[in-house]
């Protein structure tokens, strides 16, 4: 019957029906393109203090890209629009952009969350959503210890309320862009953490995440995650307190709270501590052989590993804790993905990749074992598995 229209259809000179590709698809689609280009950056970049800053801050503003459709397809554009920009810009600036940005609005749930005192909250008898107001005081600024109270989450999400994705008809604005409908939000002052806070329409949250980014409590818990990522998983108290020092005197400033991190003598130790997370391993072990396997097998590798891009368990992202990363069945994978990584070059020289990975921090014990592999396959396969290899 299908093929009868057809026919019939080019008979009479008519276009012939397109069938649009399922939402699903699309976004998978988009979801690929964008972890291809995210790979070629990994790999081709000169600047790995950056990659590093982005990986964290994304880590840190965490999407849940499975959850649905328009999170995958949009995962990749948030880190490029949201936290490259402002990596080495000011805290509050890559809040705002986070906070507001279809991606995180659509992975929290917040274009479902409706004023009940709104006009629209009237008419359709919706409420709150409270997921992007609890993670942004619990995960993204004050953190679980900043003292904030189930009001303040009332609250903050009765504030956020209005802040939505335009729809395919364009009536408030581009289609799928982030807007701000006046009919959603909740009307009135409201308070948060003992501050009222006037019915601006769109700059009342962002006078809200002005005080929070640089709330006290903030800066300490972004002081401690960024020595935890960058240092060691339980850094020095000094680390910490130099870091959430800079963070308040800066007023958030992220150079200079990157500048007190590379100056810090406790992050320049000659014990690397932090084990590689499955990113960093399969990106590392990728720039060092100059493999390059196809992006739908590297997404497979990731998701073995248990760390698919932009899609962590929940929303307070990958843990950076070794423990996490080394059970057995964790160092078995990346024992399979060496071992397959290692057949692919398995015509490079193996003591030369050991000299330009790891030069002398290896130990005279890993150089002979290596040395004595029975292969270059086996020998660049036992290179990527070592202890030096594996941390950072």
């Amino acid at each position: 019957m299908l093929s009868r229209a057809l026919d019939k259809a080019d008979a009479e000179g008519k276009p012939l029906p397109v069938r649009s590709p399922p939402q699903a698809v699309l976004s998978q689609q988009h979801y690929e393109t964008e972890v291809a280009a995210r790979i070629d950056v990994a790999i081709r970049t000169d600047a790995g203090f950056t990659e590093r800053l982005v990986w964290f801050w994304s880590n840190h503003f965490a999407l849940l890209a499975s959850k649905r459709s328009e999170v995958r397809a949009t995962a990749g554009a948030f880190e490029r629009e949201a936290i490259r920009p402002h990596v080495f810009g000011s805290f509050y600036d890559m809040l705002l952009a986070a906070e507001t940005h279809p991606a995180m609005l659509y992975s929290l749930d917040n274009d479902q969350s409706v004023g009940p005192n709104s006009g629209a909250g009237q008419r359709r008898r919706r409420g709150l959503n409270e997921n992007l107001a609890r993670e942004i005081l619990e995960l993204h600024t004050l953190g679980s210890s900043g003292r904030y109270t189930q009001a303040d989450v009332t609250s903050l999400a009765g504030i956020l309320t209005g802040w939505t994705i335009a729809g395919p008809a364009g009536r408030l604005g581009r289609p799928g862009s982030t807007v701000f409908d006046a009919g959603l939000h909740e009307p009135g002052e409201l308070q948060v953490l003992g501050k009222y806070y006037p019915d601006y329409g769109p700059d009342q949250a962002k006078d809200v995440l002005l005080d929070l980014a640089r709330h006290p409590a903030t800066a300490r818990h972004i002081a401690a995650k960024l020595a935890c990522h960058f240092v060691a998983d339980d850094p020095p108290p000094s680390l910490i307190a130099r870091l959430e020092a800079t963070f308040l005197e800066s007023g958030g400033d992220l150079t200079e709270l990157s500048l007190a991190l590379l100056h810090a003598p406790e992050a320049w130790s000659s014990e690397a501590k932090k084990i590689r997370t499955p990113q960093e391993f399969v990106f590392s072990a990728m720039r060092l052989t100059g493999i390059r396997p196809a992006t739908r097998d590297i997404i497979n590798v990731l998701n073995a590993l248990g760390q698919k891009l932009w899609d962590p368990p929940g929303p307070d992202g990958y843990p950076d804790a070794a423990s996490h990363w080394t059970s057995p069945t964790g160092i078995k994978a990346r024992l399979e993905v060496a071992a397959r990584l290692a057949q692919s070059a398995g015509q490079l020289e193996p003591m030369s990749l050991l000299d330009a990975s790891l030069g002398t921090s290896v130990s005279q014990e890993t150089r002979a074992t290596i040395a004595r592999a029975e292969s270059r396959t086996q020998a660049i396969a036992l290179l990527l598995m070592c202890p030096e290899f594996q941390r950072r």
